[in-house]
């Protein structure tokens, strides 16, 4: 599952991919690149996940970053940083844990009501990834 979401605007974009690659990154960031309000601009956190790339790399070959988001690679082993792993750690507790899955398909249909159930509460978005000190004030 790739995911991202806004706080200012609780608004978010995900994917529920087959392989995680940096194609299937592309692919997601093409998702986010519709969300994003006309005439702003997104940055995105990210961590240090192969297909990310990173600060010193920028990023990995054939990744495509649409013109309308800018991305902001987090330093090593800094999880805390990324406003993203509450919502996974959210839905990994409340909505996908201790759970069989008979097949693919399930697992699929689960990874998307979870993500749905998130993203259609805006005051959860906001709350869950809002950073005060991560501000940016023009």
């Amino acid at each position: 599952m790739f995911g991202a979401a806004c706080p200012a605007r609780g608004t978010s974009a995900a994917l529920v991919l087959p392989t995680v690659n940096t194609t299937m990154m592309s692919l997601h960031l093409a998702e986010i690149s519709k969300q994003v309000a006309p005439g702003a601009h997104a940055i995105l956190v990210l961590d240090g996940a192969g297909y990310h790339g990173t600060a010193k790399t920028r990023r990995p070959r054939g990744l495509v970053v649409p013109d309308t988001i800018t991305l902001l690679h987090l330093p090593a082993s800094s999880p805390e940083l990324n406003p993203m792993e509450l919502v996974w750690q959210y839905l990994r507790q409340n909505k996908l844990a201790n759970r069989v899955f008979r097949d693919y398909r399930q697992i699929v249909d689960a990874c998307c009501d979870a993500w749905n159930f998130f993203a259609n509460d805006p005051d959860l978005v906001t709350s869950m990834t809002s950073r005060d000190w991560a501000q940016v004030n023009i």
